[in-house]
């Protein structure tokens, strides 16, 4: 059941260029919120709201928080708010992440996919390994978050400025090596999500991936946001909104 309403922003902060972290107090929302959900947001002169994924659930604060990037006018525009603005979102929306009680898991982001990961790694805590991939050192963030929750924490980055150099992939495969894991969680580029799919499926490890669409509406009254998966052998349109953000990645036509 999401709602919809406006409420104060109780925390902001840059965490790299364009990228924004606001914490809205919405005890109504927290309460119902699952890792792997998203919000609509309205962006003041936009006709449309913008669909950013929950990067954190806070009960105790009555509290969810969103790190995005700017992308366009709409993202701009939402990032020039401040703490005490009202902010109007409907949420929560989407299905969330499905949690494996007791198992292990990876949680692998790459780039603006790493926000949604952190919900679901905090539910694991020692029992998750977080991987993340970022273009460089400067545009790496949440890895103390990670680390705060109990995580292992791999840093990849494309340059070698922090962390690791090479993909996010390659240390996925070392982690398996390593462990296997009960389950692996990803968000992130197409290309990515297709590569760990494949990686997950090769290990016989289940896998949950969070996509990332344009969406209008939000609650699966529009086609924008529509993905092809399939469902008992038939190819079928899926929305990402409703019937998502998060799919078995199994079910998940990833284009070539």
């Amino acid at each position: 059941m999401y709602r919809q309403g406006k409420y104060q922003i109780v925390g902001k902060k840059a965490l790299a260029k364009g990228i924004f972290d606001i914490e809205v107090l919405c005890p109504d929302i927290a309460a119902e919120a699952q890792a792997g959900q998203f919000a609509q947001i309205a962006a003041d002169g936009f006709f449309l709201r913008r669909p950013i994924s929950i990067c954190e659930i806070n009960n105790e604060r009555g509290t969810i928080r969103f790190v995005f990037e700017v992308r366009g006018g709409g993202t701009e525009k939402l990032s020039q708010l401040n703490v005490g603005d009202l902010i109007d979102i409907i949420a929560p929306l989407g299905n969330g992440f499905k949690y494996a009680d007791g198992g292990k898991a990876v949680c692998v982001g790459g780039g603006i996919g790493v926000p949604p990961m952190l919900g679901i790694a905090q539910l694991y805590g020692k029992n998750a390994t977080s991987i993340c991939g970022f273009r460089n050192a400067a545009a790496a963030i949440l890895q103390e978050d990670f680390e705060k929750a109990g995580c292992k924490t791999v840093l990849c980055t494309d340059d070698g400025s922090a962390g690791i150099k090479g993909f996010v992939t390659d240390a996925l495969k070392q982690e398996i090596e390593n462990e296997k894991p009960d389950i692996i969680y990803a968000c992130g580029p197409m290309p990515m999500l297709k590569a760990v799919a494949k990686i997950a499926e090769e290990n016989g490890i289940e896998c949950q991936v969070s996509l990332e669409q344009r969406m209008a509406c939000g609650v699966g009254a529009c086609l924008v946001c529509a993905c092809l998966t399939v469902k008992d052998g038939k190819q079928i349109h899926s929305h990402v909104c409703k019937d998502g953000p998060v799919f078995d990645s199994k079910e998940v036509v990833f284009s070539e």
